[in-house]
């Protein structure tokens, strides 16, 4: 009750006490607006998509990173079933050409190309083995790709939508700043000053009504004793609460 009385030296117009409401109306949505921009779903969501984005590109990087070695063993595998095939067609014209008749070297020459159609058959498997696995890293190559653009054209319609919002909330803010600016300019330096004070030390709240009793800045009603002093006091007298020590500016809905 002390504080109360020690800091009601300050006078000041009661229109002037209700501009701080209209201040004060104006700081709360500042931070609103400031709390709207950090919190905006669409932003959320945009950074959830470039992180998506991410993702798949490196998964696309590493997919047709497989697929070109896949590529490439498969360019081996062509190569090692070519040079079977070309072994064994070079001893198939030698054995057709009837140029060898040592029996034993016919003999040998058969053998060879049963070893080499073997050695053919086990890599044309190999070969085929590798082929799936190739058309396979593709079409997983393609997936990838194909869910990584997906994801980029969400990121770029996430992109317009959070810009055309940002832009709609600072229209809002430029406005709401252009105001508060305006009835800062009518106030008296010495209650702006108080005002500013108390803002500071009080989350960005610093003005109030006083509603039925209550204090709409803590929430809390008025002890009986201090509703006469507040009762008692003149009209252009700065009251604060005794308990959260904003100014809490009197209307016709105060219950005094």
């Amino acid at each position: 009750m002390d504080r109360t009385r020690e800091e009601s030296t300050l006078n000041a117009d009661p229109a002037d006490q209700m501009r701080l409401l209209e201040i004060q109306e104006c700081d709360t949505r500042l931070v609103q607006l400031r709390h709207k921009v950090a919190s905006l779903p669409e932003s959320a969501a945009l950074a959830d998509a470039e992180k998506r984005f991410a993702r798949l590109s490196d998964e696309v990087v590493a997919a047709e990173t497989i697929a070109s070695d896949l590529e490439r063993d498969q360019k081996r595998a062509d190569m090692d079933v070519e040079q079977v095939r070309e072994r064994s067609r070079r001893d198939r014209e030698l054995l057709d050409s009837g140029s060898i008749g040592d029996p034993k070297q016919l003999q040998s020459l058969q053998h060879e190309l049963e070893s080499l159609a073997r050695r053919q058959s086990e890599l044309e498997d190999v070969e085929l083995e590798i082929m799936e696995r190739v058309e396979g890293s593709r079409a997983a190559v393609a997936v990838l790709a194909a869910d990584r653009d997906q994801v980029a054209t969400e990121i770029e319609d996430l992109r317009v939508r959070v810009a055309a919002l940002l832009d709609e909330i600072n229209v809002e803010r430029v406005n709401v700043e252009a105001d508060r600016a305006d009835k800062a300019t009518r106030l008296p330096v010495d209650l702006l000053a108080l005002y500013e004070k108390v803002r500071a030390d009080h989350n960005g709240v610093a003005a109030a009504k006083l509603y039925r009793g209550r204090c709409e800045g803590c929430h809390l009603d008025i002890p009986p004793h201090e509703l006469e002093i507040i009762r008692a006091a003149a009209p252009d007298a700065i009251v604060r609460c005794e308990e959260c020590r904003r100014i809490l500016v009197r209307t016709f809905e105060s219950g005094l």
